[in-house]
């Protein structure tokens, strides 16, 4: 289970890290639950601190069905799903534009690269109260405030694929008589996808720790609002399966991320 995979054909010591890696991760998660379930039997943490898988699995049935805080914990995701993909669909459809912008294009950098290198560093409870101010306590100021932590890291992304394609195959499609545009959409493009997806993976993990962030400030429904709700009544249970399920979803939408470059970057760590 340990073992490194054998070498293929034409490999003669095999890259670093290469093999399968889902036997060992399964061990290690059920290795971190038995833990669990020890200490919190054993009595050497007090269930107000540390509650029993069993507790939490009771929590999240009751959430489910009588709710807590006026809503239901599948009302609770529903919101934080839409204020977090929501953000996530417009950086993508911003941020990646901008960011191929900035490589190709020194007037573009010029431009965008300033303002988004100086917030980018800043955390978002800095500027929150900016945006409440100027946007108000609704909704849109919430998916604004979490638009923004994913913007820069996205846009930085894309504008470092561009900056690493190879000048070779540039310089190979103008011999071949390519136009500018086309260098751009069939080179330049393709060959930034793999930092691209990064970028996107590395987002939405931010998009998801700025959720509790942006419903700290009156939401009446989400997983972030639910686990500060929970917080100040001492309520370790819903705290702990409100992180358990923000987990899930970020995991889960990492996994197909992976899968989708996969299928969409077939020549990523080939060429």
């Amino acid at each position: 289970m340990f073992a490194p995979r054998p070498v293929k054909a034409g490999e003669s010591f095999g890259a670093p890290g290469q093999g399968p890696s889902l036997a060992i991760s399964v061990v290690t998660v059920v290795a971190l639950l038995l833990l669990w379930v020890a200490i919190t039997s054993s009595g050497m943490i007090k269930p107000l601190f540390l509650p029993g898988p069993r507790a939490i699995v009771e929590k999240f049935i009751q959430v489910s069905t009588e709710g807590f805080a006026g809503s239901t914990l599948w009302q609770h995701t529903l919101a934080s799903l839409y204020r977090v993909f929501g953000a996530f669909a417009l950086a993508c459809v911003t941020a990646i534009p901008v960011g191929i912008l900035m490589g190709v294009s020194r007037i573009g950098r010029g431009i965008f690269d300033p303002p988004i290198e100086f917030y980018r560093p800043l955390p978002p409870l800095a500027y929150l109260p900016l945006v409440i101010i100027w946007f108000g306590i609704g909704e849109f100021s919430k998916v604004f405030l979490i638009y923004l932590a994913i913007f820069a890291p996205l846009a930085i992304a894309a504008r470092a694929g561009v900056r690493s394609v190879s000048m070779e195959q540039i310089h190979a499609a103008y011999s071949m008589g390519a136009s500018p545009r086309q260098i751009v959409m069939h080179v330049i493009v393709k060959s930034a996808l793999p930092e691209i997806f990064t970028g996107m993976r590395i987002g939405i993990g931010v998009g998801w720790t700025t959720l509790v962030a942006a419903e700290m400030v009156a939401a009446s429904s989400g997983l972030g609002f639910m686990v500060l709700n929970a917080a100040e009544f001492l309520a370790s249970d819903i705290v702990i399966m409100g992180i358990i399920v923000i987990g899930f979803f970020a995991f889960g939408f990492d996994l197909i991320m992976r899968y989708l470059e996969r299928v969409l970057v077939p020549w990523k760590g080939r060429i």
